[in-house]
């Protein structure tokens, strides 16, 4: 993994040392709150319902033990015991003090960590698949690509002040498991004649508008990523809104410009930006790769691994549903859920984090991931230690068996922490959870992605689940919306909404209504929830949501 040079280490310590005067200005009352605001952003502190929150980077989701170890303590010393793990691979701590936030700034840097970028209208933190570097379906491995990015749009002095934020993920496997399709930017790697390249999408992003991102190039050839990406840029910087916030992404600069001519746009630009890159980029891209070398793999055999699956019906079920292939063949991908039923989605304690580093550096070569799906991932992990790490596990209440199931739920942290939320999303995600524990049908019903969004501004990304809540207010009153059949895969696509919203305390018997209707309309237990969904279609869904309710509601 990627390693501060003296430069990163001299930019980063100087960034803190200004943020530490400008905290003491805003204090002292010299700075208004309205002028500490954008100087608060750039570093990635917001104000909040309650109190104000640091979001820290985490650049394509990759973290080692000391990492993990550090952002611990900054939540026992700093916070309230425990941090929240986002959609973009971020953590946020919602308790810090005004006057601590330089010393948790002074901490992520004494690890290699920061809060740059992690706000504001520029390039937020580059993401990346979170099984990078381990899944044997991947071209290449993306970080590489994703770091140099990050490097380069760090405070870049053209994109400082972009028409509103702007978000790039970058994937090397066909199964496109970060979700680039729904970014402004979206990258795939993949494997060309003259070598591996990129295809760019242009234009994806859900919240009020939401869209699925276009075909700007099929391939782009890795030594022209940059000077490309600068020219969708800057196009974009030219023609972006800024006379209405919720025109301004670049989405809607696509969608009103037509594709064809932000190509014939953005190959202008790169055809003057281009001479400029003198190589520069590529050397520093080949640095950048041999820092991200895979580990030494253990050729050592899976020990009993398949034994202790036979033996223990609950390990077994632990590892169907949070083990994926690795490259290796006596390696696996371990995905750690922090979805236990009725807890809160994507929250992790600091005792919690702790066992994740020790995990990781006793058994799985030092590093971990945090997916855009709130769960964190040991990605190099000996089948031979499978047993062992199971049972730490348990004893921190992290073994729930639930990756990719109805309670793997993404959910916003919502009104119970956001200005902006209009309705609750944590307590609808735990009330489903704790429903579907009670009713024993997650591995019953197999494979299925909800994800809860509190406003419009989509952060649960619901657009894309293969059942989307949105909380909105009503008069005062919170209302949910569900939309079915979305998909946040390789060929993504937005989900239909259902009709009329439901009450808070309607939202979890309707999102039962429509599994039991699932389980009606399958042809078997290998046609999954959203195989049915395209192949049956809306109607009986919504029979199932609608009319079965005023039935019920007739009868009582």
């Amino acid at each position: 993994m990627y390693r501060y040079s003296e430069f990163d280490e001299a930019f980063v310590r100087n960034r803190v040392a200004q943020f530490r005067a400008q905290v003491a200005r805003r204090i002292d009352g010299s700075l208004t709150e309205d002028e500490f605001k954008p100087l608060r952003l750039m570093n990635g502190l917001y104000l909040q319902l309650h109190a104000y929150m640091l979001r820290v980077a985490i650049p394509y989701g990759t973290l080692n033990g000391a990492q993990m170890r550090q952002l611990a303590m900054i939540a026992d010393r700093w916070d309230k015991g425990y941090g929240h793990f986002t959609t973009r691979q971020n953590i946020q701590f919602n308790w810090p003090a005004l006057r601590d936030v330089p010393d948790m700034l002074d901490a992520l840097a004494d690890v290699g960590m920061h809060a740059i970028q992690t706000s504001g209208n520029t390039i937020r933190n580059v993401t990346a698949d979170h099984f990078a570097g381990a899944a044997e379906d991947e071209v290449m491995d993306p970080r590489p690509v994703a770091e140099l990015i990050r490097q380069w749009s760090t405070d870049h002095p053209e994109f400082q002040f972009l028409p509103r934020k702007f978000k790039v993920a970058v994937t090397g496997s066909p199964m496109d498991r970060a979700v680039t399709a729904a970014h402004d930017i979206g990258l795939r790697l993949v494997a060309g004649e003259s070598g591996v390249g990129v295809k760019v999408l242009v234009g994806g992003g859900l919240g009020r508008t939401p869209m699925i991102g276009k075909v700007l190039k099929s391939f782009v050839p890795l030594p022209d990523l940059l000077p490309y990406l600068e020219a969708v840029v800057a196009v974009y910087n030219l023609l972006g809104r800024r006379d209405n916030k919720y025109k301004a992404r670049i989405k809607i600069t696509v969608h009103e410009t037509g594709i064809e001519e932000i190509r014939r746009l953005v190959e202008e630009e790169f055809a003057a930006r281009k001479p400029l890159f003198k190589g520069a980029d590529q050397r520093m891209l080949a640095e950048i790769t041999a820092q991200f070398a895979p580990p030494a793999f253990n050729a050592e055999g899976s020990g009993d691994y398949e034994t202790w699956r036979q033996a223990d019906p609950v390990f077994r079920a632990f590892t169907d549903t949070n083990v994926a292939r690795h490259r290796h063949p006596d390696y696996a991908i371990l995905t750690v859920s922090l979805k236990a039923h009725g807890a809160t989605p994507g929250d992790a304690t600091s005792d919690q984090m702790r066992v994740l580093a020790e995990l990781a550096e006793r058994y799985a070569h030092d590093e971990l991931r945090i997916s855009h799906e709130q769960n964190v991932i040991l990605p190099h992990l000996p089948k031979r230690h499978l047993k062992a790490v199971h049972e730490a596990l348990s004893a921190a209440g992290l073994a729930v068996a639930n990756v990719g199931l109805a309670s793997d739920i993404i959910a916003c942290p919502g009104m119970d922490y956001c200005a902006l939320a209009t309705a609750r999303s944590i307590p609808v995600a735990q009330e489903l959870a704790t429903r579907f524990e009670a009713m024993r049908i997650e591995h019953e019903i197999g494979p299925l992605k909800i994800k809860i969004s509190g406003c419009i501004n989509a952060c649960g990304h619901h657009h894309v689940g293969h059942i989307g809540i949105l909380g909105l207010d009503r008069a005062g009153v919170e209302s949910y919306q569900i939309t079915l059949g979305g998909d946040s895969g390789p060929d993504a696509v937005i989900g239909e909404r259902t009709g009329p919203g439901f009450a808070y305390d309607q939202i979890v018997p309707a999102i039962e209504r429509i599994l039991l209707a699932y389980l009606d309309l399958r042809e078997g237990p290998e046609e999954t929830f959203l195989d049915a969904y395209r192949r049956v279609g809306l109607g009986p869904f919504k029979s199932a949501l609608y009319e079965d309710a005023e039935a019920r509601a007739d009868a009582a």
